[in-house]
């Protein structure tokens, strides 16, 4: 399996593609304006009680008070509340834990009220991003992320891998992380981390505790609801989660990020590093990559499969609902059932790409093509099971109930990634009325007098439909040779099948469009 990250910078943050075999699987936009962030540790401030929900609405600074459940508050919340107040009040001078007496586990059946008054302030870590009319969603049981490993304060327990499968090599991890772990840290072994010597895991962690003495060193300081430590951004996440030997390329369209990016793989992967790459192509990124035409075709409420049959994709408040259509692939009744198989497998590796890459989260309905033999209703299943251990975000799927619905529910941390891919139509901005054809070049001739006599500009372009461009060039003493001696400057004219009839866009020296 080959994998591409195609990196889209603009001036409102960065779209990040991630490719399959040429395959668009993940979209992931990171806006420059947001602020919470999965991982991001703030100085939460308790404003208020909950305790028929036995929870609390904590001041981060976001419109609406985030969420911390009891259940979210991690055995050593009293460890970490003892902390906060001894090193806001200078009573706590380490940056490390080595002097720090532990407090004794909280109960897991308690009360919030128990741990909590109002106005106390705690660190939290954002564990679900605002979503739809929500808040944050918080956790106090604080964890900061690696490449190799993961830190966890007020623990002493080292935890490995499942995925990690050799006895031996769990063994060996587990001796190299007891080695150079600092006391009262805990420390889970991520499954990237197979093989990898004591230097990287060593690096790695230090890297872990560095951060937390930066949270230590700013929590005297800070005020509450602002940010203490952030995530490192959505780019540098996917690299240090996914990168492997499998990544074949990565494209950026900023000089800056190139380097940034360059030199952070060069860090946690040395010998990736000549797979970054810088787009120096006209024509932009997704569109030179053929990512634009992917977004426009997976997105939306109809999504068409390459065999003639469709998905029909539903969203409500409370769940998501995925129809399967056969659509125009026929069958006669001896292979209907084989037909409806066929069809239902195709969609299902379509229907783990697509909640992948609109990151759709809470619960799924599936509606299959009936089909009638238990044999492949039990292959379905695996099929998609299968299909869907590529997803990083967890999930829990269920067979098929009696009337054929599978229902899948799945980890959501950050907002449906939503796309209209119907577009307005740029000649009757949908009024379904155009003007008449015989006053376009009337149009084009008084845009001109603007452009190029009112705002002086020089060597501007003019882009028109094909057909236009023709009639414009049809000729010796042709429209464009009229502009010229009209002008007294050459206007280039150039095309856009994408273009509707009676479409024209000007475009400056520059190659940027001019605003009209």
């Amino acid at each position: 399996m080959i994998k591409e990250l195609i990196i889209d910078l603009s001036p409102n943050g960065a779209t990040i593609a991630l490719l399959q075999d040429k395959q668009l699987v993940e979209l992931h936009k990171e806006q420059t304006t947001n602020n919470y962030t999965v991982g991001d540790i703030y100085l939460g401030k308790i404003k208020k009680i909950m305790p028929g929900l036995n929870a609390a609405f904590v001041d981060v600074g976001y419109e609406k008070d985030a969420f911390l459940h009891y259940l979210d508050l991690g055995p050593q919340v009293k460890s970490l509340l003892k902390l906060t107040k001894q090193v806001r009040s200078g009573g706590y001078q380490s940056k490390l834990l080595d002097n720090f007496k532990l407090e004794a586990d909280i109960n897991k059946g308690g009360k919030i009220s128990e741990v909590f008054t109002k106005g106390q302030v705690i660190p939290v870590q954002i564990a679900k991003e605002p979503i739809s009319t929500k808040g944050p969603r918080l956790s106090a049981d604080l964890s900061i992320a690696g490449r190799y490993v993961v830190l966890v304060p007020f623990s002493e327990v080292i935890s490995i891998s499942k995925k990690i499968k050799s006895n031996t090599e769990r063994n060996r991890l587990r001796k190299v992380i007891e080695s150079i772990k600092p006391k009262h840290f805990g420390v889970i072994i991520r499954t990237v981390s197979e093989g990898k010597g004591v230097t990287e895991m060593q690096k790695d962690l230090l890297d872990l505790i560095a951060k937390w003495e930066i949270l230590i060193t700013k929590l005297p300081s800070v005020e509450p609801s602002k940010k203490i430590l952030g995530e490192i951004d959505r780019t540098s996440t996917l690299l240090r989660d996914l990168l492997n030997s499998d990544f074949q390329n990565i494209y950026l369209n900023d000089s800056a990020m190139h380097e940034e990016v360059r030199s952070y793989v060069r860090d946690i992967s040395p010998d990736l590093e000549n797979i970054v790459r810088l787009h120096k192509h006209r024509e932009p990124i997704f569109e030179h990559h053929g990512i634009e035409k992917q977004i426009k075709g997976a997105f939306g409420k109809t999504v068409n499969l390459a065999g003639g049959a469709y998905l029909v994709i539903e969203h409500t408040e409370a769940l998501h609902v995925i129809d399967v259509n056969s659509g125009n692939r026929t069958a006669n009744k001896e292979n209907q059932e084989e037909n409806a198989f066929q069809v239902n497998k195709e969609a299902a590796r379509e229907i783990a790409r697509q909640l992948r890459l609109r990151d759709m989260g809470g619960i799924v309905v599936i509606d299959f093509i009936d089909m009638h033999k238990p044999a492949n209703r039990k292959e379905l299943f695996d099929y998609l099971r299968a299909e869907m251990s590529h997803d990083r975000a967890k999930h829990t799927i269920l067979p098929p109930s009696k009337f054929g619905l599978v229902q899948i529910t799945r980890q959501r941390v950050r907002p449906e990634m939503n796309i209209v891919t119907s577009e307005l139509c740029p000649t009757c901005h949908g009024t379904g009325a155009i003007r008449p054809t015989i006053l376009l070049l009337d149009d084009i001739e008084n845009n001109f007098n603007y452009i190029l006599v009112e705002q002086n500009e020089k060597n501007i372009t003019l882009c028109v439909h094909p057909y236009i461009e023709a009639y414009i060039k049809k000729g010796l003493f042709n429209i464009q040779m009229k502009w010229y001696f009209k002008y007294k400057q050459w206007i280039k004219v150039k095309t856009n099948p994408s273009y509707q009839i009676t479409e024209f866009r000007f475009f400056s020296a520059k190659d940027e469009e001019i605003k009209l």
